[in-house]
């Protein structure tokens, strides 16, 4: 049975940087909580964020795999370069996903963790750009298919593929 690695806020815990969940309902969601086959992650707290913490976003024109690639950084919106702890969570998930054999990862879309479409354009204007975040483009670097929640339809049918193939 494939399991699913799934950001922690998705399940409503309470960890997001405005100290809250983003609990997601679908009935696909329930399925998979009821077959054990969900494991919650969340990178910013693995790094050692507080809950709740300042907003991060990446400096304008960057995203997961520029940072990724030492070539962009993370800040607050209180000038702190926490691009260290943004790459040590991502670590952290990828050997998570790892550990439990997780192939496939639904995670909140907009995080500069998770975002697998989107992310916050780095001028805390609450506008977003197309990009992903540091843990999802280093899930996906080491194979890993990355879902957001707007596409849970999509990761049922690769999960279904997957259990054909």
């Amino acid at each position: 049975m494939e399991r699913i690695l799934i950001s922690a806020c998705l399940l409503g815990r309470p960890v997001r940087y405005d100290g809250r969940g983003k609990a997601l309902a679908h009935h696909l969601l329930e399925r998979w909580k009821a077959e054990d086959r969900l494991v919650p992650v969340c990178p910013e707290v693995i790094a050692g964020f507080p809950t709740p913490r300042p907003p991060a976003e990446f400096e304008p024109g960057a995203n997961g795999e520029t940072v990724l690639d030492g070539r962009a950084r993370v800040f607050e919106n209180t000038g702190q370069d926490v691009t260290a702890q943004f790459l040590n969570g991502a670590d952290a998930a990828l050997r998570i996903a790892r550990e439990n054999g997780c192939r496939f990862a639904l995670l909140t879309d907009g995080s500069p963790s998770c975002g697998s479409g989107i992310v916050y354009g780095g001028r805390f204007d609450g506008r977003t750009v197309a990009g992903e975040g540091v843990a999802a483009a280093l899930l996906r670097r080491h194979g890993v298919s990355v879902f957001s929640e707007g596409r849970i339809e999509e990761l049922a049918q690769a999960l279904a593929r997957a259990t054909v193939g």
